[in-house]
């Protein structure tokens, strides 16, 4: 299979699209199933989105009509990230039990009874309740999404799809700003069950992840769902030897448990998908997208126009960055130049609030604060918005795979929640120095992708997980 610069492959002197089973060398043939596929999972992407960014729109309307005090919504709010510790917690366990399908059913059901329960609610008990069950679907989905895309998709076209789970949470998110401004919040409630019945309904005219299957030994549906994904005329014997020989070699291997998470055969996996997942959120991103329009108006700046940019943004630069480069830069560049650009984008927001204090280039204030957070988001959306989450779906072992993606899952919740409840207290404390400090944790990013991290692009699984246990 050619890059994706080309947009035809040359077999026997004739231009043949892509679209159609695609062929290479090396078991990467495709067929419109995949994308059929990883379209249907990213709705639970787009789900995890509308879920996080419900809260925001929402607020003055829930407040007046269910009489709410502001610390009361405070709890409704933030229950989200409780519900999706819990989440990320069961995940592995319950996509290694009943299949990445059945976890994505599973949770589109939780969901969908959450943002119904909200939808009814009147008082505070039902919505946090409402509430608590989103969160427990998006810390769910969180996991499973992206652990099957990378499963299902071709080594050469892994990285783009799976970059799509989060250019979809982005776009659910932005969906939520958009139509939370011309309806009430119930009715947005409701907008938020249409990805979990598509997820639902979906995933029943989808193949299951051909790995899974193989490693509960459906080996008829395995080979079944690979042909499926590959194409009916494509050659999937080779691959199909790949992921069975590997596999067999786990078959002696325990169930795993937390302990194997410590052993010196498994360490540098986790070091790897937890180290990138704490660097993700300890940048302060949730701090910045949340608190962006404080960031304006204490610098002086538009909030209005400063949220519209940054929203549009991230859209675009997720869309066009992310999902087109990744296969063809590869993972450690794209986190490289994110981490360095949100570093830039730190320096900025910093400067600006320490010209503010001093009262020295007043002028320049607006134009460095909206600039800065402009470069930060633009780069964080770049590469440490969606690079963690697919090198977490490619890295673990697959009898791994349940356990250490929920730990690593629970740990990107955990410093979620961590970053939004310290940004206030840093900001009191000195707003320049909050983000000269996480200008600091960008630079420790860089040198722990420097050291630690391995580049995956264009290898299958397998070959990731023995050149990390080789390095």
């Amino acid at each position: 299979m050619t890059g994706r610069g080309d947009d035809v492959e040359k077999i026997n002197g004739k231009s043949e699209p892509l679209l159609g089973p695609e062929k290479g060398s090396d078991g990467d043939e495709v067929s419109w199933m995949v994308y059929v596929s990883t379209f249907i999972a990213v709705c639970g992407s787009y789900e995890f989105g509308c879920g996080v960014g419900y809260s925001a729109p929402t607020q003055f309307g829930i407040m007046e009509e269910i009489k709410l005090s502001y610390s009361e919504f405070a709890v409704f709010g933030s229950i989200v990230n409780i519900g999706a510790m819990l989440g990320a917690i069961t995940s592995g366990k319950i996509s290694d039990f009943v299949g990445r399908k059945g976890a994505m059913r599973v949770s589109s059901i939780i969901g969908t009874v959450g943002w119904l329960i909200i939808y009814l609610a009147k008082g505070a008990v039902p919505l946090d309740l409402g509430r608590f069950l989103t969160g427990y679907g998006c810390g769910t989905l969180s996991y499973v999404v992206p652990v099957f895309i990378a499963e299902i998709a071709p080594r050469k076209l892994r990285g783009a799809l799976a970059t799509l789970h989060q250019l979809f949470i982005v776009i659910g998110l932005a969906a939520m700003f958009v139509i939370g401004a011309v309806v009430n919040w119930r009715i947005l409630a409701l907008t938020g069950v249409i990805p979990c019945v598509v997820l639902f309904f979906g995933t029943w005219f989808i193949p299951e992840s051909p790995r899974w299957l193989e490693m509960v030994g459906r080996h008829r549906d395995f080979e079944f769902a690979l042909q499926k994904l590959r194409g009916p005329h494509a050659d999937i014997t080779r691959e199909a030897e790949e992921i069975k020989e590997y596999l067999a070699t786990l078959a002696d291997i325990p169930k795993a448990t937390p302990r194997d998470l410590v052993d010196k055969k498994n360490i540098r996996f986790v070091i790897v998908g937890v180290g990138l997942m704490v660097f993700q959120q300890c940048v302060g991103i949730n701090g910045v997208i949340f608190y962006a329009q404080q960031i304006f108006v204490s610098a002086g700046a538009s909030p209005n126009v400063g949220s519209i940019l940054y929203s549009i943004e991230q859209v675009i630069i997720t869309a066009l960055c992310a999902t087109l480069l990744i296969d063809r830069l590869g993972r450690r560049p794209l986190l490289l130049a994110s981490a360095t650009g949100m570093l830039v984008g730190c320096l900025l927001i910093g400067t600006s609030f320490i010209l503010k204090a001093h009262g020295l280039a007043l002028h320049l204030i607006p134009t460095l604060a909206m600039g800065g957070v402009l470069v930060y988001i633009g780069s964080f959306s770049m590469g440490m918005g969606a690079v963690p989450w697919v090198i977490m779906s490619e890295i673990f072992p697959i009898n791994l795979k349940g356990i250490a993606g929920g730990l690593v899952t629970l740990v990107n919740w955990l410093s979620s929640w961590f970053v939004s409840f310290t940004f206030n207290l840093l900001m009191l404390w000195s707003p320049y120095g909050t983000f000269y400090v996480y200008g600091v944790v960008c630079v420790l990013a860089i040198i722990f992708i420097v050291k630690l991290v391995p580049e995956t692009k264009g290898k299958t699984l397998e070959e990731i997980q023995d050149m990390v246990l080789t390095s």
